[in-house]
């Protein structure tokens, strides 16, 4: 052991000997790493060094490297695979500007108003017309951006290194195809991925609430024909309890007449709630459901595609619904088999969560189900 030289900034060698034996250490730009074998299982290993690492600021990870060096005799490199704990430099912080997020929030900003013009019934006869959509891209965006915006807060509150929130832009129906967060270091404890897990569709749901209330509020618009083959929205349980409440129409007697597309943003964030609260993977539901549950998340996360399949089966055999208004959940089925398959998000400690943050989690499932309707659209 005194032979081996640290590398500066790492946890010293003794704090880890006892599950790690290190034969030789080397700095590789910001990279530390430590070659040797362990003396204890993967799991182990990991809940000892994790937090060694993480204190001095690096993100460890146990590989096999593939090193090469020249013989000393015919010159020629020889390639060995030894095994290694890799620590990388570890940032809870924005780096510089985020071009990328920011590019493509203004892409979505752009297809989320062209999107607009229909729903509003707008013709594009002058091309400062797609900006009287912004309450639509408005509410859509902001609905999505609070979503993800909560489960960065909870990273950062963590200490969990993730990314701004990443718009997806796709110029049709509402625009967008959500947002994303990458998440780039390990959940510490089953705490911390229920706290990012749940922070998503609460923050949302309270966003799409709000949204909600104030559309039901605007002035109708008149629409002549279908909205890119949508004939009109099925409302779930929570927009109409929020219409009875407010005493607010969604339905007018003259078909051409439709509810306030701000509407329309707060059904969007709804719909994204119930999809992402899928208990299935690294959905939402899947981590909260892991966080728990533990490692029985994974026999409910097999039921899912099984469920959603069913749910298409008897929607169309059974309610005679035409295959293209049920395809949905067929297509969501097998997104969920992948899902279900590439599994959910293992924490570094998997002790069970307290009491009350169950009874939260049983209440965000359950707002889910509010947000849920069979057949979301009726199609022409």
């Amino acid at each position: 052991m005194a032979d081996i030289d640290e590398p500066v900034g790492g946890p010293p060698i003794e704090a880890f000997s006892s599950v790690f034996d290190v034969s030789e250490t080397r700095r590789d730009d910001e990279r530390l790493l430590y070659f040797g074998e362990p003396t204890v299982g993967p799991e182990r290993l990991e809940q000892h060094v994790w937090p060694l690492f993480r204190n001095h600021g690096y993100e460890v990870r146990l590989a096999t490297v593939q090193d090469g060096e020249a013989d000393p005799i015919t010159g020629i490199e020889i390639t060995t695979s030894r095994r290694a704990l890799i620590a990388e430099p570890r940032s809870v912080g924005i780096d510089g500007v985020p071009w990328k997020n920011i590019i493509f929030a203004l892409l979505t900003v752009a297809t989320t108003l062209f999107a607009g013009l229909r729903w509003y019934g707008l013709e594009i006869d002058d091309p400062f017309v797609v900006f009287q959509t912004w309450p639509f891209a408005l509410a859509v965006l902001g609905v999505l951006g609070i979503h993800e915006l909560g489960h960065y807060v909870m990273s950062r509150y963590h200490r969990v290194n993730a990314s701004l929130p990443y718009f997806i832009p796709v110029p049709t129906i509402f625009g967008t195809m959500g947002a994303v967060i990458k998440m780039k270091g390990r959940i510490p404890n089953r705490k911390a991925l229920f706290d990012i897990g749940v922070a998503g569709p609460l923050a949302g749901l309270i966003a799409a609430i709000v949204v909600t209330a104030i559309g039901l509020q605007l002035d109708p618009v008149e629409v002549e024909g279908p909205i890119f083959r949508i004939q009109g929205l099925n409302y779930p349980p929570l927009i109409q309890f929020i219409a009875a409440a407010t005493g607010a129409q969604l339905s007018y007697t003259d078909t051409a007449m439709r509810v306030n597309p701000v509407v329309v943003g707060g059904w969007v964030g709804m719909f994204v709630t119930f999809l992402n609260l899928l208990p299935v993977g690294q959905l939402d539901g899947g981590h909260l459901l892991r966080a728990m549950l533990g490692k029985r998340q994974e026999t409910v996360a097999a039921l899912v595609p099984a469920g959603l399949f069913g749910l298409g089966a008897y929607l169309f055999f059974v309610r005679e619904f035409a295959l293209e208004a049920v395809f949905l959940w067929f297509f969501w089925g097998v997104i969920a088999v992948g899902l279900a398959y590439a599994g959910p998000a293992h924490p570094v400690h998997d002790d069970p969560l307290d009491s009350r943050r169950m009874a939260i989690g049983i209440l965000t499932f359950i707002l889910g189900l509010l947000c849920f309707t069979p057949v979301p659209f009726q199609l022409v």
